[in-house]
């Protein structure tokens, strides 16, 4: 099984998936072949992610840096 991130996008009233292609050449996909996607929606919630320490404090900045580096 390969991950690939791909992009949600608005496709006249539907919505389609784009898929980088080097993704696709590196599984060997070709237009009209069928395919199963699991999708996986919910990302961590920033509490999720950062360590609980007593007495932290860190400002929005901050918690979103560690959130990128964590995600991305």
């Amino acid at each position: 099984m390969e991950t690939i991130h791909a992009r949600v996008k608005k496709w006249g009233n539907s919505l389609g998936l784009i898929i980088p292609r080097a993704s696709a050449r590196q599984i060997k996909l070709k237009e009209g072949q069928e395919i199963d996607i699991i999708v996986i929606s919910h990302l961590p919630r920033a509490k999720d992610i950062l360590p609980i320490i007593p007495g932290l404090k860190i400002t929005g900045q901050q918690a979103k840096d560690i959130a990128r580096k964590e995600l991305w």
